[in-house]
């Protein structure tokens, strides 16, 4: 019974540290730049970051996520956990041609960005749907959590125009 927990708690702090790392299958976003929130005596300020990340399957589609980034000691070390609150504005940055699967909507609801928000079990998600009716990307951001998630969320779409 001891090694049964000793291997999952080492699995589950190496999947905890792969992610706070940023290892996964899912694009990186850059950050655009910050503000401070909370000044912090020590270690870093609470901040609300800017971070741009393009959709992996569609070019021409790109999202801005805000987001609260939490400082002190722990969020300087990587250990924090950051609050849920997020916000997403996607536009429009080129020419965009649907991949199939995408216009099919066989894509719907499929995981375009992933941040880690914990050490453990704690995620900053965006997922892509396709409107056909309107021709329009929608994107919707929210947090989840191995027990409980946030039921807060922020909602963005593109309408797909001609590009000149």
């Amino acid at each position: 019974m001891k090694n049964t927990v000793r291997t999952f708690i080492g699995v589950a702090m190496s999947a905890g540290i792969a992610m706070t790392l940023g290892i996964s299958g899912f694009v990186v976003a850059e950050e655009i730049g910050s503000v401070s929130t909370t000044f912090k005596l020590v270690g870093a300020n609470n901040r609300v970051v800017i971070e741009a990340f393009d959709d992996p399957q569609v070019s021409g589609a790109t999202c801005y996520l805000s987001r609260a980034k939490k400082g002190g000691i722990s969020g300087s070390l990587g250990i924090a956990e950051d609050p849920s609150d997020a916000s997403l504005a996607c536009r429009q940055v080129g020419p965009i041609t649907l991949p199939k699967n995408v216009r099919s909507g066989k894509l719907d609801g499929k995981k375009v960005f992933r941040k880690s928000t914990s050490i453990l079990f704690k995620t900053l998600q965006v997922v892509r749907y396709y409107d056909k009716k309107r021709n329009t990307l929608v994107y919707l951001t929210y947090s989840d959590k191995l027990v409980e998630g946030s039921p807060k969320n922020s909602v963005s779409a593109i309408p797909i125009m001609p590009w000149r």
